[in-house]
């Protein structure tokens, strides 16, 4: 038997069912979907600690379920001793059901874990449906253990999706229970 994801398994029986009928789209392909999600963290402090890049990627790997990679910086800038070249950063794309895993663990397990959540900010949107999303912590995921983190970072979540307006959009990510503020 096939493995799927359950997020993906709802939104081909729930999501789209709703979607359609709140913006009275003709055919269930017009509904707005997820395309991909993107993790960022910067990691400024590599500069002068070479293994901290290392442990970013090996914990980005482990909250994401696929490889790492670090990001290179493209330009010299000599006030923060930066040379072209340098790894600065940590980014991952996530495609398919891999996605729709990492969707699902981010609603029903990390947000829950976040100190004083009072639901995330809704002004992350940037006009063509596409949303993003800051954590100030990488240790709400039940992936990393504490005791092992050097240093606690934040991350950047993108969620790239096909809708052509924020509302729809909106609409997308709340049917798949992205607690928004009121």
């Amino acid at each position: 038997m096939e493995y799927t994801p359950a997020f993906k398994t709802k939104y081909r029986a729930e999501v789209v069912k709703t979607l359609q009928e709140q913006f009275k789209y003709k055919s269930s392909m017009e509904v707005p979907r997820l395309q991909k999600i993107c993790l960022n963290q910067g990691v400024g402090q590599a500069t002068s600690d070479k293994k901290l890049i290392e442990s970013a990627v090996s914990e980005m790997t482990l909250i994401a379920g696929q490889k790492a990679v670090s990001s290179k910086s493209k330009k010299d800038i000599s006030n923060f001793k930066l040379r072209k070249g340098m790894p600065v950063g940590v980014r991952v794309t996530l495609r398919g059901d891999r996605m729709y895993e990492f969707l699902e663990r981010l609603v029903t397990v990390s947000l829950p874990r976040v100190r004083d959540f009072r639901g995330i900010s809704n002004k992350g949107f940037d006009g063509r449906g596409n949303y993003t999303m800051g954590i100030t912590e990488h240790i709400i995921f039940p992936e990393i253990d504490i005791e092992k983190t050097n240093k606690i970072v934040g991350m950047d979540i993108t969620f790239v999706t096909t809708a052509k307006t924020n509302e729809e959009g909106m609409a997308l990510l709340k049917e798949f229970g992205l607690p928004f503020k009121k």
